[in-house]
């Protein structure tokens, strides 16, 4: 059975939003895409990309970052692509209720039951890893039912003060466990975190007691 793999990129408060272009994703008004891009040159931190795209077996997207993928990776054409030759050639999931006939090749939709099938798909997927990239809404629902099993956060030297957020108001209180963890030489803090079971809590004792 594959591990459910979350890869995201985060600005210093949280912020996942459209790291990749300033039309990215405006909704909510938000003013700010593209805060990745300044970073795109760091040669260490596309080393550990290569890294997580040498690892997958097959990609589940929800509808809006599908759309930012499939807009872009069918256009790069060289066999040599590390990311491309995967992207365009493995297996791909996309929750949707609207998308009916996705024109990416290899390209499945899941429009019902999401928790479920996805419990399926790492059943099924018997080499690599099941990774997410982006997908924040997607995300933040398989967090919700334990399907995810490890992340990556990359976290950048960025604070933008809005946006839609990875961990969201009311979610279950959560302990993780980091497992690996690098800096590159531009500050992105690279994390990788595996859930550790319910979040703990307690008082610090009184001095002298």
């Amino acid at each position: 059975m594959a591990k459910l793999i979350l890869n995201v990129f985060v600005s210093l408060d949280g912020v996942m939003q459209a790291p990749g272009g300033t039309a990215e994703d405006t909704s909510g008004g938000f003013g700010y895409g593209g805060w990745q891009v300044p970073f795109f040159a760091d040669e260490e931190m596309g080393t550990f990309i290569t890294e997580v795209f040498d690892r997958s077996g097959a990609y589940l997207f929800g509808r809006r970052t599908y759309e930012i993928f499939a807009g872009y990776w069918p256009r790069v054409t060289d066999p040599e692509d590390p990311i491309a030759a995967r992207l365009n050639t493995l297996p791909k999931y996309v929750v949707s209720t609207t998308l009916t006939e996705p024109e990416w090749e290899n390209t499945t939709v899941i429009s019902h039951d999401v928790p479920a099938e996805v419990a399926r798909l790492k059943e099924r997927t018997a080499e690599g890893e099941l990774q997410i990239h982006g997908s924040g809404t997607l995300a933040q629902s398989l967090m919700a039912h334990d399907l995810v099993d490890e992340m990556n956060l990359l976290v950048h030297p960025v604070y933008l003060g809005g946006g839609r957020r990875l961990f969201a108001e009311g979610g279950q209180p959560t302990a993780f466990e980091l497992t690996a963890a690098r800096t590159t030489g531009s500050g992105i803090a690279i994390h990788t975190y595996r859930p550790a079971g319910p979040a703990r809590f307690g008082d610090f004792d009184p001095p002298g007691v």
